[in-house]
């Protein structure tokens, strides 16, 4: 352990953000070892002069980071010298060998489905404002598509760098350390590390297969979070598609409050549907997400949300520290892609191929009794008794899936399966016979009991 009279000699700081830097460096420089076991909370309180809840808050900062962890009768250890964060989920994907025979980890397309981009690259430079330091948040001619396949009217757009840069960068403009956010469960990865690394509480919202619960969203609400983060049409998780009657006894749960809603469109061009947006019931504070990289292609870093003219000045604030403005070459081409009938064509094959895999797998899962949820998603979300005897059992088959419990705010045993490559109808039955063996342990151990 640090000794307390070493520590009060060391950190001459009394703020809790001071207390927190000097240990910070004390511990990248090593003077506290990693492994180290900090003094107790009330103890360096009353040694340094200041109260408890200074301390506290200086560790609370220091495990954001990561570098301590532990807290309460169990101590707070020393547990890393770095100080900057990480995606920690995003980036926890397991060694899975060279004896994987499916790799069924990430849900991401298939470049072999992708439109053929080379014209549109060509003619990309055609684009409004091309090398101009004007800052529009949109290129007109990409506005002018979207606009057309929007899901509610009266907004004002922004192009951003990706989903997921438009998420942070929504949340970056209005979510302090601290703030509640309520969020569905399960969701996204980066959703999780996007919001740690913004210092926020999470409040999960149970889901079923029509959307979210309402009584877990009124519950949620009753914290008064700062935001609501959904996704208003096909759950990319689960496949299953939030209906036109759960969004009206959502949006009616937003009456009382001012809460901003955040809706995330994932699978743009490829859902079968069009999603569904409290946008029109609430215009001034529904912020909607689209990506483009599902179906145009991972390279094209290229989302489009939705706000109202207030929100987007914000937003717009917050990015003139950054990029100021999203390429423009990007736009122009997502704009043709969307407007060419054979670009159309290859992205309605790929929607049908991607649902073609899916329903092969789960059509195989089917006949050996597991259940199969959802219809529009690039991946089958399976309940299993024991997440880490399933993880084990398909690795030693040669399959590699993620771990369902990375995905959710309250774990539970569940294992995503990606469907989107690599599932043939060659290959579905031994993946599916594999997922059957990989689901058994349970009622081995419910018959011992």
């Amino acid at each position: 352990m640090m000794t307390l009279e070493t520590l009060v000699e060391l950190v001459t700081a009394r703020t809790m953000r001071g207390i927190a830097l000097e240990v910070a460096n004390l511990i990248r420089n090593g003077t506290i070892p990693i492994g180290s076991q900090l003094p107790p909370v009330r103890d360096l309180a009353d040694a340094m002069g200041v109260s408890p809840a200074t301390i506290s808050g200086a560790w609370k900062q220091l495990r954001t980071y990561r570098m301590v962890s532990g807290s309460g009768r169990t101590g707070t250890w020393v547990r890393g010298d770095q100080t900057s964060l990480r995606p920690a989920r995003y980036e926890d994907f397991a060694n899975y060998g060279e004896n994987i025979v499916a790799d069924l980890r990430f849900a991401s397309p298939d470049p072999q489905l992708l439109p053929d981009i080379r014209e549109a690259l060509s003619k990309a430079h055609r684009v409004s404002h091309l090398n101009s330091y004007v800052r529009d948040t949109i290129a007109p001619e990409l506005e002018e598509v979207i606009t057309q396949d929007w899901s509610y009217e009266g907004c004002t757009f922004t192009a951003v760098n990706g989903g997921y840069d438009g998420l942070h960068t929504t949340l970056q403009t209005i979510v302090v350390p601290g703030a509640t956010v309520a969020i569905e469960d399960p969701t996204a990865l980066r959703v999780f590390d996007i919001l740690e690394k913004l210092g926020a509480r999470v409040v999960g919202v149970t889901c079923d297969a029509e959307g979210p619960l309402p009584e877990s969203l009124a519950a949620a609400l009753n914290e008064k979070p700062a935001v609501f983060l959904f996704q208003p049409g096909s759950h990319a998780l689960t496949g299953e598609r939030l209906s036109a009657k759960r969004l009206k006894q959502l949006g009616a749960l937003f009456k009382d409050n001012d809460t901003l809603i955040i809706e995330l469109d994932g699978l743009a061009g490829l859902a079968s549907q069009r999603p569904l947006s409290l946008g029109s019931m609430y215009p001034d504070r529904v912020v909607h997400i689209r990506t483009m990289s599902k179906s145009l292609g991972t390279d094209f870093r290229l989302a489009v949300l939705s706000s109202s003219g207030k929100f987007a000045d914000q937003i717009q604030a917050y990015r003139n520290f950054r990029e100021g403005w999203t390429s423009r070459i990007l736009q122009g081409a997502a704009a043709h892609l969307l407007t060419t009938p054979k670009s159309l064509k290859e992205i309605e094959h790929a929607r049908s191929v991607y649902a073609q895999r899916r329903e092969t797998l789960g059509a195989a899962m089917t006949e050996r009794g597991l259940p199969v949820s959802g219809r529009d998603a690039l991946c089958i979300w399976l309940p299993v008794p024991d997440e880490q005897f399933a993880l084990i059992t398909l690795a030693a088959r040669g399959i590699a899936v993620q771990p369902g419990s990375s995905f959710q705010v309250t774990p539970r045993p569940f294992i995503r399966v990606a469907t989107s490559a690599n599932i043939t109808a060659d290959n579905a039955d031994a993946i599916a016979d594999a997922l059957a063996h990989a689901s058994r342990r349970g009622e081995g151990m419910l018959s011992r009991e």
